[in-house]
């Protein structure tokens, strides 16, 4: 449904090769992201493979602890093409639990040495409870400009 989700586009001068190598670095999403919502990786390492659990510092004034960590599962990790994760919880365990929201990066070439950047953000599959708990899209409208218009900039330096 469309209502779920909401997605942003841009052209990046870049090739996607390049595009896919920041996005594969959590110690890139603060810079990305925008927000300040989304603070240092916890793991090191880049992304290789769907599955793959990666661990980020997060900030929101309205978490009941402020600051928290957030486990994300690689869903979708097709170099150069695509990259996707859900963000979810950990339990003292280490089990993790996902709310069932999606974050999505589509590139495709636009040029000898252009990428199409399309960021979809898919809370499709998030339960009714977590809904009316958080509220969906968490973030303004122009969150997704403003992360593809970061990364474009964090490209080109």
């Amino acid at each position: 449904m469309a209502e779920d989700r909401v997605s942003a586009s841009t052209i990046i001068h870049a090739p996607a090769k390049a595009v896919f190598a920041v996005l594969a670095d959590p110690a890139k999403h603060a810079a990305v992201d925008g927000t300040g919502w989304v603070g240092e990786a916890v793991d090191n390492g880049l992304l290789t493979a769907a599955g793959q659990i990666f661990r980020m510092s997060m900030y929101h004034p309205n978490h009941p602890n402020g600051s928290y960590q957030m486990a994300n599962r690689v869903r979708v990790f097709h170099p150069p093409s695509s990259i996707s994760w859900e963000p979810g919880n950990e339990a003292r365990d280490g089990t993790v639990s996902f709310p069932g929201w999606i974050w999505r990066y589509d590139l495709n070439p636009a040029g000898p040495a252009t990428t199409r950047v399309t960021l979809t953000y898919d809370w499709s599959a998030v339960p009714d409870p977590i809904r009316d708990h958080i509220g969906f899209p968490p973030f303004p409208a122009d969150h997704l400009d403003n992360s593809l218009a970061h990364l474009a900039e964090l490209i080109a330096r």
